[in-house]
């Protein structure tokens, strides 16, 4: 079984409490059952049995709880931030519901920049209250600029023991009921502002109990409580300070660093939960005097879901093994992190629109869990940054990334598969947010080399050696090197080649086994994939850079020569016959579907 299923998940390869935990978040949904779920998702019931949950079983305070800070309060031995754990908690969560995913991706967000801090009385009061159940907050955008925190308007003035605080905060998860909130903000000093605004910015400790902190409310309809606040002459304590200056800043990044990669998770959850139900109920649809899944068209869109939510399980798994292993000497997770966040929740989004056109009508229906899969994967692509705002991240790494294959890469040690109980400290110690440019990285190729058999593989490199001869030959210059529209194109192909290293990385991990001998691969969920599996991912690729080679011939800033080259970039994928039978029979033993 390629893709996870909560009924016969156990959780086997974690520790006791681990397990336990785990298993405990699928007992309660399973307990509620989908018809209670549905009626809840549908009347925005607020999920306070959900909180109870996890204030009983000490979870949050067990999967966010970094190895240090749990000593520190007698936490118990197994508290710790273990990236690969905190993927299954989301990926399970997300299944179910991504309102309740929502209450961790928020607390994952508001523990960054404490765990962050040299505060260790913070951290302290902060590891208790989780131990105690409590959920927290991330206080970092507004209403009128989002997350651009060069333009905050929270301001804390100086009262002569402390300051005071005021100013409001706009889609503040768990605004509502968190213990604490993390809020960012800047110091007006005395004698107006500093030269450098970097050096007023400030991450603060806020509780919501205190009078001077005033909920406005939920600004969407849902479960979640997104929260508008705002704080009136909010006292802020030495005590209360997280961060200041610069460091402050380099605090917000780094924070959302750590979430990105739980957005992806939760798109491969709903995503898989959706597939499932997408494909039974055309498994056992008659029209016309056919099954539907024996149609053509939905064999083909049924197969593109398949492989490309395996390529976004393998992508996340292998990112993640690059996080944990990340040092000040290996930031390659910058790169990879982004491409987590933009581009395996944007393949999320394509797989819901494959699979509609499979479920049809049955999509829209309110009793059904594709219903609620349509509205919440729309949501993940726009949370911790736009993917205009990640892909314009990862543009930066290109000249870098072009280089390691031209003789120019960095001898990094290999990156093991990283399933290990181990605290990923690191993490909260990232340091500066600047230097992207100086960061180097291995020759990728070797990345294919284990597949370049396969036709797909090969046609693939054939596209990405046309776009590094486009990009030498005719890469953007002068005023188009600033056209950002024709730069986010180029941005997708280069994402594309980044995501198939990973994928190709895990998938070979995967089928030949890690080198100490493990056969889990990158994750145990993707036991038993294939090369045809492999060669499957990569027809959708081929045509995925076909598609934006199209796009970039079609730029009104596109040069003769460039729109020639972009040309050279539009590939047909082989599609085996034999091959896409034997994976239709698997995709129908998938979902449980028996056919005659």
């Amino acid at each position: 079984m390629l893709l996870f299923d909560p009924k016969t998940y156990d959780a086997s390869r974690y520790d006791d409490r681990t397990r336990r935990a785990l298993l405990a978040v699928r007992d309660f949904f399973e307990a509620k059952g989908h018809s209670t779920l549905k009626q809840e998702f549908h009347e925005a019931v607020w999920y306070e049995d959900f909180l109870e949950l996890l204030a009983r079983e000490a979870i949050f305070a067990t999967f966010g709880t970094p190895t240090q800070v749990g000593r520190l309060i007698d936490n118990g031995s197994n508290a710790r931030w273990d990236t690969a754990r905190n993927n299954d908690l989301s990926e399970l969560l997300a299944w179910y519901s991504l309102e309740h995913w929502y209450a961790w991706q928020v607390t994952v967000l508001g523990l960054g920049p404490v765990w962050m801090s040299g505060n260790e009385e913070a951290k302290a009061l902060v590891g208790r209250l989780l131990a105690h159940g409590g959920v927290f907050g991330f206080g970092l955008s507004e209403r009128e600029h989002g997350a651009d925190i060069y333009s905050t308007d929270m301001v804390l003035v100086p009262d002569g023991t402390g300051w005071r605080a005021s100013g409001e905060k706009y889609y503040i998860g768990n605004g509502n009921c968190a213990a604490r909130i993390a809020v960012f903000g800047r110091v007006r000093q005395p004698q107006g502002d500093s030269a450098n605004p970097a050096d007023d910015y400030v991450f603060f400790l806020v509780d919501p109990a205190h009078p001077a902190y005033r909920l406005a409310r939920n600004v969407i309809h849902g479960q979640m409580y997104v929260a508008e606040f705002h704080l009136e002459d909010y006292p802020v304590t030495p005590q209360d300070v997280l961060h200041t200056g610069k460091a402050a800043w380099d605090a917000a990044l780094a924070t959302v660093n750590v979430g990105k990669v739980q957005l992806a998770w939760a798109s491969i959850g709903i995503a898989e939960h959706a597939f499932v139900e997408a494909l039974r109920h055309a498994g056992r649809r008659v029209l016309y005097g056919t099954q539907v899944t024996d149609f053509p068209h939905v064999r083909r869109l049924v197969a593109d879901a398949y492989v490309r939510l395996l390529a976004m399980k393998l992508y996340s798994a292998r990112c993640s093994d690059y996080e944990r292993s990340a040092s000040d000497q290996d930031r390659r997770y910058l790169l990879f992190n982004p491409i987590a966040k933009m581009k395996v929740t944007s393949e999320g989004e394509r797989v819901i629109d494959l699979l509609w056109e499979v479920i049809a009508a049955k999509g829209f229906e309110k009793d059904t869990y594709f219903e609620q899969a349509t509205h919440h994967i729309r949501t993940l692509p726009k949370l911790e940054g736009t993917v205009h705002v990640n892909l314009a991240l990862v543009l930066k790494f290109l000249p870098a990334y072009a280089a390691a294959a031209m003789g120019k890469s960095v001898a990094y040690p290999d990156v093991p598969v990283r399933l290990d109980p181990a605290d990923d400290a690191f993490l909260f110690a990232q340091g500066p947010a600047s230097g992207l440019s100086r960061i180097g990285f291995r020759d990728w190729r070797p990345a294919f080399a284990r597949f370049a058999h396969l036709p797909n593989v090969k046609t693939f490199l054939g596209q990405v050696e046309a776009f590094g001869r486009m990009m030498a030959t005719a890469g953007p210059q002068g005023e188009q090197a600033r056209d950002l529209d024709f730069l986010l194109t180029v941005g997708q192909i280069f994402t594309q080649v980044v995501y198939a290293q990973l994928i190709g990385e895990a998938a070979a991990l995967v089928i030949d086994g890690a080198p100490d001998g493990a056969r889990e691969g990158t994750t145990s969920a993707c036991v038993g994939l294939q090369e045809a599996h492999v060669d499957r991912m990569f027809a959708v690729f081929v045509q995925d850079v076909s598609e934006y080679a199209v796009a970039l011939h079609g730029q009104a800033s596109a040069t003769p020569v460039q729109q020639q080259a972009a040309l050279a970039l539009i590939c047909r994928p082989s599609i085996d016959r034999d091959a896409m039978a034997a994976l239709q029979r698997e995709l129908l033993a998938c979902a449980g579907v028996i056919t005659t």
